[in-house]
């Protein structure tokens, strides 16, 4: 990718907005917007199409979450989308996974930890680790039949790829996905890259997700089954 990053930076909080600004500016990100709620974080991104969104949760007239699911459903491009949160693990989070956000980081991230995860996001990659995901979704997200039955169809996919996804769901990086299948890492990577294309879907983390959502993968059931 070509050019500086771009970001937006959506909290209630000013000084917040002002700390994450100054720590993204030193690194030669570019901030081009600040929102003091979700809907000036919707219509910031609509004009100003950024590389990522920091976004936080609780904000008033529209919170982080249906502000993400603007975000994402209205063609943005390739804006990528990161949760920020006080609470490690909070169904608020889950919920903001569900609308399409490629991660999320914690408030009192450091400023190398910030700069790290908006490039990786920025990249294309998913900042959430497929484990925490998990836990996220066995704890806060039963499966529904009526969604799995509307949801994408995993018939798509090849038994091979199949076995990879279910894999991937259960928290295994791709050198252990490699490890386990006995292939190499750029077939794995070749594996999930279709996996993705074929199903529609943005990183790792909405892989996850769909995993347990179409029942592929069943919360509390056990780790690398296949």
């Amino acid at each position: 990718m070509s050019g500086p990053l771009r970001a937006v930076i959506a909290d209630d909080q000013a000084l917040v907005r002002t700390g994450f600004r100054m720590i993204l500016c030193a690194d030669g990100i570019e901030v081009v917007a600040e929102a003091a709620d979700g809907a000036e974080a919707v219509a910031a991104v609509r004009s100003t199409r950024p590389d990522v969104v920091l976004m936080d949760i609780r904000m008033p007239r529209m919170d982080g979450i249906e502000a993400t699911r603007q975000i994402m459903s209205g063609g943005t491009n390739g804006t990528r989308v990161v949760i920020l949160t006080t609470y490690d693990l909070d169904h608020y989070v889950y919920a903001a996974l569900t609308a399409g956000a490629s991660g999320f980081l914690l408030k009192d991230v450091s400023p190398e930890h910030l700069v790290a995860a908006v490039r990786l996001v920025r990249s294309g990659d998913a900042l959430l680790s497929p484990t925490i995901t998990r836990r996220l979704i066995e704890r806060f997200a039963p499966r529904d039949e009526a969604k799995a039955d509307l949801h994408r169809d995993l018939s798509e996919l090849t038994p091979r790829e199949l076995e990879v996804l279910r894999l991937l769901a259960t928290g295994l990086s791709n050198a252990e996905l490699a490890d386990r299948l006995t292939l190499s890492a750029t077939t794995v990577k070749t594996h999930v890259a279709r996996i993705l294309s074929k199903l529609g879907l943005r990183d790792r983390v909405q892989a996850v997700v769909l995993a347990y959502e179409t029942g592929l993968i069943s919360p509390g059931g056990p780790s690398g089954t296949i």
